[in-house]
């Protein structure tokens, strides 16, 4: 028992111990040849001044006397005077807001946290396909949203805080926040998505500017203050529908806002 103590203290400290003197291709072999491993090895080489002979003969000498390749190369990247050889840091396990974890919309609750809002099924037809069921006189040749039910399951209070993980190569200028009209049943909404824009005919009629700031790596905020106005609203995400005039269906991430 007291002789396992004493050899793991000396497998310990034996890189500060040895540090203190300069090192040699033949101190490393000792090290090889007591036993100890591989990792405790390279931290010592790592650690330590040391004078090495990176050869063709110095080196062939070392793995003759059974030095692994990650020994090895330590000992040549200290003999050339490179950065030390270390094992890879971890990565920062997220550079992401907590509670933001994957692509999609997120909103702030009364303790400041994140919460995911889960999209719901949006309809889209054009033209005048959707004119048996809309409101407000549809115009030929813009595209059109439908959501079942006149309100989000999202509920929120102004200021309403939303946070907006973007996938790759998408610009938060992609996304569109809309202004949802609430019909007997439903909700509706006139976008340009899909390159039908009719911006005269009021393709944008339903569309709200937003202002957004860059929080972390691909995630933006977005904050809806009160002079937008209490109703539902949803935010569209890029390629939600395609251009197609027999209708599509997509996602938006929509919320309730009261006063």
């Amino acid at each position: 028992m007291r002789k396992s103590l004493l050899a793991a203290l000396f497998l310990a400290f034996c890189p500060l111990l040895i540090a203190q003197q300069s090192l040699n291709n033949d101190s490393v072999i000792k090290l090889i040849k007591a036993g100890l491993s591989e990792d405790l090895i390279i931290s010592t080489i790592n650690a330590s001044p040391a004078t090495y002979d990176t050869s063709a003969n110095g080196l062939i000498a070392l793995k003759t006397a059974g030095a692994s390749d990650k020994i090895v190369t330590a000992i040549v990247m200290r003999g050339s005077g490179a950065a030390v050889m270390a094992p890879a840091a971890a990565p920062a396990a997220s550079a992401l807001p907590v509670g933001i974890d994957e692509v999609g919309v997120y909103i702030k609750d009364k303790t400041g946290a994140w919460a995911a809002l889960m999209p719901e099924i949006v309809n889209f037809k054009t033209g005048g396909v959707l004119k048996s069921f809309a409101t407000n006189g549809i115009i030929k040749g813009d595209l059109n949203g439908h959501i079942v039910g006149i309100h989000a399951k999202n509920g929120a209070t102004f200021p309403v805080v939303l946070a907006v993980y973007v996938p790759e190569g998408t610009a938060i200028t992609e996304y569109q926040l809309l202004r949802l009209r609430v019909n007997n049943d439903s909700r509706e909404f006139r976008s340009v998505t899909g390159g039908v824009m009719h911006v005269s005919g009021g393709a944008t009629r339903d569309s709200i500017e937003f202002q957004s700031e860059k929080i972390a790596p691909r995630v933006y905020q977005i904050t809806l203050q009160s002079s937008a106005g209490k109703g539902e609203y949803g935010l569209l995400p890029p390629g939600a529908t395609g251009s197609s005039n027999m209708g599509s269906s997509g996602k938006i991430y929509s919320v309730s806002i009261a006063e």
